[in-house]
């Protein structure tokens, strides 16, 4: 056998009958225990890797193309809270450790409106929903329907990095037609992050060409320059001295210092003094 490799006890003849899965819910059949990983049999420990997986390269491609960050703004409409209701997923709890970092659980009024005007049969959602941040929109006197909502706060290239969460599918049609708007939906009781979608692909492939250059982009990362302090440390930053050539003024012969003789002064003139004599009388 090869080292590292993990061996499974086969199991006996007298073991009970397979079951399906339990503790996940996964309906993988298994033999003997009715827990995640204890025979191969059951995969659902390997999905729940490979989900994760998945959901950090999808993670690391929104931050390296489209500028995303820490605290992860999500907009959540009614149907991903109903369906969370049903499926009995903590979205507080379990969103922060499926994505890698902290999130921002937001919704906006025109939600609000629309999980009200449906009566008693959303009003667990609705209870869900209230507990989230209330972004402002722009249907302040008018509410619109909470998709056409969701997809004008995506606007203009999605500068504010939001995540849409629906189960809508109508909506995340349109979603996927943009580029850089992340997507987060609900199967069973698991939440999932989409894969990017083909436009935010060619988006993508169009910059590493260097056909297209965003304006939200540049703004996005000076904005980040400047909340990193980079942008101080390179004004101010002291240029380095390259190493130059010898002093050409130390390259100069030496001059021989000419001694000045003096001539010699002309003799000064004695200033005669003039007495005046008393002439003496006779």
């Amino acid at each position: 056998a090869l080292r590292g490799t993990r061996h499974y006890p086969r199991p006996s003849l007298d073991a009970p009958p397979a079951a399906s899965c339990s503790a996940h819910g996964c309906g993988f059949r298994i033999r003997g225990s009715r827990r995640c990983g204890r025979w191969p049999g059951c995969s659902a420990l390997a999905m729940k890797i490979t989900r994760q997986k998945h959901a950090k390269k999808y993670m690391s491609f929104y931050k390296y193309n489209f500028g995303f960050r820490e605290p992860f703004q999500v907009l959540l409409d009614g149907t991903f809270c109903q369906a969370a209701l049903r499926n009995k997923i903590q979205i507080r709890d379990q969103l922060p450790g499926y994505l890698a970092g902290a999130t921002q659980l937001c919704t906006t009024r025109c939600v609000l409106k629309e999980l009200e005007s449906l009566g008693k049969e959303l009003y667990g959602a609705k209870l869900i929903a209230q507990r989230f941040q209330v972004r402002n929109c722009s249907h302040f006197k008018d509410p619109v329907s909470g998709s056409a909502c969701l997809l004008s706060m995506t606007e203009e290239g999605n500068p504010h990095h939001y995540f849409i969460a629906t189960q809508d599918q109508d909506l995340a049609t349109k979603v996927k037609k943009k580029a850089g708007v992340p997507l987060l939906f609900i199967i069973q009781n698991t939440m999932v992050l989409d894969k990017p979608s083909p436009k935010s692909l060619a988006f993508v492939q169009a910059m590493q060409a260097n056909q297209l250059v965003p304006e939200h982009q540049k703004q996005s990362i000076e904005h980040l320059k400047e909340e990193q302090g980079l942008v101080k440390e390179s004004e101010n930053r002291r240029k380095r001295k390259r190493a130059g050539g010898p002093n050409p003024l130390s390259c100069l012969k030496k001059k021989k210092k000419v001694q000045e003789t003096q001539q010699p002064s002309a003799a000064k003139k004695k200033r005669k003094r003039k007495r005046n004599r008393a002439k003496s009388e006779a």
